[in-house]
């Protein structure tokens, strides 16, 4: 029981950070701040229900992947912390992706950005597909499976909450705390990369070792 609930608070970390629902929220407030509440709200419903189908979709069927493309978990760890750390940084940035151009409708947009950037790759990105491929492998039970399966579903029904309360989000944090806000989860996510490469790279290097002996 204890082993479960260990797995469980990895897998909630792991995939909370990647997913980083407070980072999301000043990219969905400036890309929806010309849109209703009904409108915005339909926005974060779609992006986070095809964040959420992605994301299993990987969970699940990452072992055929490793399989079909003949990928060692340990050389995914090892990408998969590069990718943290790059997707770490780029929160410490704040980066924004995409606007509304010109010759768009409102409607086209919605739902554009519905699907991208929102879904994939800014709730769904590689970094949380990675996290939940590689936690899958690591889930040898069946209770562990659904424990992420569980933890997966929360953490995107987490992001679908703070998404329709982001303007009330926004006007209570203000700027500079947002900003403090997404350069914690930044470092946090740069923390786990750190762990997910040497723990990738460390048996990498062993066989290569014991090769040469």
């Amino acid at each position: 029981m204890e082993k479960l609930f260990e797995f469980g608070l990895l897998a909630f970390t792991s995939i909370f950070t990647m997913v980083n629902p407070l980072g999301v929220i000043p990219i969905y407030t400036t890309m929806t701040s010309d849109m209703t509440a009904d409108e915005a709200k339909r926005v974060a419903i779609k992006a986070v229900l095809m964040a959420t189908v992605t994301m299993l979709i990987f969970a699940y069927a990452g072992r055929f992947i490793f399989e079909f493309f003949q990928i060692s978990v340990n050389s995914l760890r090892v990408v998969g912390g590069i990718i943290f750390f790059m997707a770490g940084f780029d929160m410490l940035q704040a980066r924004l992706i995409r606007t509304k151009s010109d010759n768009e409708t409102a409607t086209e947009y919605a739902k554009d950005i519905a699907i991208t950037p929102l879904a994939i790759p800014l709730i769904c990105g590689p970094g949380a597909i990675t996290a939940a491929i590689v936690m899958m492998n690591d889930a040898h039970l069946i209770p562990q499976k659904l424990i992420l399966t569980g933890v997966i579903v929360l953490v995107l029904a987490i992001t679908l909450l703070v998404l329709l309360s982001a303007r009330k989000v926004i006007k209570f944090l203000g700027e500079s705390g947002n900003k403090v806000l997404m350069r914690i989860m930044g470092l946090i996510v740069m923390v786990i990369a750190v762990e997910f490469f040497f723990s990738g790279l460390k048996p990498i290097l062993r066989d290569i070792f014991t090769g040469l002996k």
